[in-house]
């Protein structure tokens, strides 16, 4: 009878969690150059060595290059599941460890001109990462343009990278005014990048969280830093990412401590789901 217990307590436990939706978190920067897909590409990675399924789905339309970080090739791209041509599993690339990444490509800017017809089934087609992972990460485009606000509006968790430089920091709190004008209930958390010290990264949440508060009244969290390191490049060279290529280094280490903060103290669940979340995406791209 005990044992009968516990096997029917596991399959509620295994059912709670097939049912449970996963975490959508859009990785945004307020301008190019900050480092954004590195570190979507590495954290995603990160939590796949976390034991959680994970798919990446690449979203800089201007810059899509996950695949180049990655070392892979996508024969087809989110374009072709609008089209109704490939299933979402038939585009997606199998990444180092299990990551799966979706090739958004051109498909994003076709979304805005499906029919609703068309939105549903292409909606009940991407259901599949609903079933099958426990965090979606949108690695989106860089500033504050129509298709990228598209989809740092539609999630419940951003991460805004950026750099110490002043423009950087400019562009950051550009960003986050925007989300927190439209969505003052969005989870925000910056991760500074490049530099030459933890108190450096502390000094740029610092300094953003100052301004926020003095004209927002509001503040936001602080995911961590990644140090300026030569491993970073010399993995883009290599076209392996660093925390596989160089697990020991600064920049690896500082990912774990960003992947603890992400399962640690923004333990939270995105309510909304997948079907949701497209179609706030989807009426923010046609206004």
């Amino acid at each position: 009878m005990f044992m009968g217990d516990q096997a029917e307590a596991l399959r509620r436990m295994v059912n709670r969690k097939t049912r449970s939706k996963p975490r959508v978190i859009a990785v945004t920067s307020g301008k190019g150059g900050v480092g954004k897909t590195n570190v979507s590409v590495n954290l995603a990675l990160k939590l796949v060595q976390s034991g959680y399924k994970v798919v990446l789905f690449d979203a800089d339309l201007g810059l899509a290059n996950v695949d180049i970080v990655l070392g892979l090739a996508p024969a087809f791209t989110l374009a072709d599941v609008l089209k109704g041509n490939k299933s979402v599993e038939e585009i997606m690339i199998d990444g180092p460890l299990g990551l799966k990444v979706l090739p958004g490509g051109s498909g994003v800017y076709d979304l805005a001109n499906l029919s609703q017809w068309r939105l549903q089934e292409f909606i009940n087609a991407l259901m599949v990462l609903e079933r099958n992972f426990d965090f979606v990460i949108i690695d989106t485009g860089a500033g504050l343009h129509k298709t990228v606000l598209s989809f740092v509006l539609s999630v419940e968790e951003v991460l805004v990278v950026t750099t110490p430089e002043p423009t950087a920091l400019t562009d950051a709190y550009g960003m986050i005014k925007v989300i927190k004008q439209q969505n003052p209930n969005t989870s925000v958390s910056i991760i500074a990048n490049m530099v030459s010290s933890p108190s450096d990264g502390d000094g740029v949440a610092r300094k953003l969280n100052l301004v926020l508060k003095q004209f927002m009244n509001c503040e936001v969290g602080y995911a961590g830093c990644v140090m300026l390191d030569d491993s970073v490049s010399r993995s883009v060279v290599e076209q392996s990412p660093f925390v596989l290529s160089y697990p020991s280094s600064l920049a690896s280490r500082s990912i774990d401590k960003i992947a603890q903060y992400l399962l640690g103290e923004t333990k939270r669940r995105n309510e909304t789901g997948i079907r949701a979340f497209f179609n706030k995406m989807y009426s923010l791209l046609q206004k």
